[in-house]
């Protein structure tokens, strides 16, 4: 049977706060206090999820378990990252830099002043005043770099120079705009073309920023030096979309776009298959098979559980699903694995009931929609998902039976707050309190 809690989890699940206001994530202080017992308490999870959504649970998380492996596509083409990316290629690295940042120390006023420094951006609409501000930063004359000791200055300086060398000798015709330009993409993308190595670059952040070593933040597929992809999708209607901004939030400045929209326009038809394309030829629509990171096999063969984070379902956690090997790695793992429902519909997702994201879910992990059917899997729901997390009052329709005849065990909804027509927000510490229950069983 399918066990469903409407009115908040019996033993964990918290209401809103008594003034109307949304319970506050717990800080790292906060966190090492509540979490029960040692280290080795802790479950070890491996969290699929996109660069946005699932940001804002990443600290209440931490009260849990900091022994997360959060793996993170690489196919964004759009805000700091496109740029960086049309200028000296490789992998986006604005996804991974958001979430190390959310994972970032902030216990001493030097960690918080590391942190607001990576976390900042440039002028958000005027390329000189951006390009301006830039020079002040890298030459170290900008207020930021107060209360960040001289050695650690030199660290990150070292890095984002290395950036500004590599920026100024590209053969580019066009040249670099830093109008709304991350500080911290820059410190990424510096470290990755020096050490030409992402896991390096992730390295280096994390010690920079003072991240849990037990925390991994793992980008999906490997590549090459200066390699990259770019997602396609192919809808229903046969039609192909090239590119991740164009398939779930297009914007006619792709450095400008703003994720956090509160209306989408629709698809011509719903998402059939996503798949990763060459971006040597942009006009081609054949499908590439870049190999999953081999860290995330070796972490979900060693997992006590697994999540399907909140995010863009097509864009961000689908793109992780549909490498050869983590169907199967997933699904000869037992234990827990739970789906988070988004909090409302979006572009990609259209009018998707519950089942549908559960149906698309396991599509991508059987890779059931691949054109070459021996690349297919043929393992069952169950096999994948055994809880689904949704937010009371949601705008994704909980088709409660459905979901219990596809083979879901249980279900559980989670006190949130009603935000548009579009759909409800979490209370992130009921939201973490009913993962607990899921994964701690």
């Amino acid at each position: 049977m399918v066990a469903l809690v409407t009115d908040g989890l019996k033993t964990s699940a918290r209401p809103l706060a008594g003034d109307g206001k949304r319970s506050e994530p717990g800080t790292r202080e906060t966190a090492a206090v509540q979490k029960a017992g040692d280290d080795d308490a802790e479950p070890r999870l491996v969290c699929f999820t996109g660069g946005t959504a699932f940001n804002g649970v990443v600290q209440e998380l931490m009260t849990l378990t900091s022994r997360v492996t959060h793996v993170i596509p690489v196919s964004d083409d759009g805000g700091s990252t496109a740029e960086i990316v049309r200028v000296l290629g490789g992998p986006a690295v604005g996804d991974l830099r958001s979430r190390c940042l959310r994972l970032s120390d902030e216990s001493t006023a030097e960690a918080r002043a590391v942190k607001e420094l990576l976390a900042h951006r440039l002028h958000a609409t005027d390329s000189k005043l951006a390009k301006e501000e830039w020079y002040a930063i890298q030459e170290g004359d900008h207020d930021l770099w107060n209360g960040i000791s001289e050695p650690y200055a030199d660290i990150i300086r070292s890095f984002l120079i290395y950036f500004h060398t590599q920026i100024v000798a590209s053969k580019n015709p066009i040249k670099f705009d830093f109008v709304n330009g991350s500080v911290g993409n820059f410190f990424f993308a510096g470290a990755r073309m020096f050490f030409k190595s992402m896991e390096a670059a992730i390295l280096l952040y994390s010690r920079v920023s003072r991240i849990p070593t037990e925390s991994l933040v793992v980008p999906n597929i490997v590549l090459d030096d200066n390699v990259r992809v770019a997602l396609g999708a192919k809808l229903e209607d046969g039609t192909t979309i090239r590119g991740q901004n164009e398939i779930s939030h297009p914007s006619a400045d792709p450095k400008r776009f703003e994720k956090a929209t509160t209306g989408y326009d629709s698809l011509p038809s719903p998402i059939k298959r996503v798949f990763y394309l060459s971006t040597e030829d942009p006009t081609s629509v054949s499908p590439v098979y870049p190999k999953v990171n081999p860290t995330i096999l070796r972490q979900l063969d060693d997992c006590e559980g697994v999540v399907y984070g909140m995010g863009s379902l097509y864009t961000s956690i689908v793109p992780s699903l549909i490498l050869e090997g983590v169907g199967e790695a997933i699904a000869k793992r037992a234990g827990p694995k739970v789906l988070i429902l988004n909090g409302g519909q979006d572009r990609e997702t259209g009018d998707m009931s519950a089942a549908g994201v559960v149906k698309a879910v396991v599509d991508a992990l059987n890779r059931a929609e691949d054109p070459d059917p021996s690349r297919r899997c043929d393992f069952a729901v169950s096999d994948y998902i055994t809880d689904v997390v949704a937010p009371a009052d949601g705008g994704i329709p909980l088709d409660i039976e459905e979901l219990e005849a596809l083979g879901v065990k249980n279900v559980i909804q989670v006190d949130a707050r009603r935000q548009d027509i579009h759909g409800a927000e979490y209370d992130v510490p009921a939201l973490i309190d009913a993962l607990r229950q899921c994964v701690t069983v």
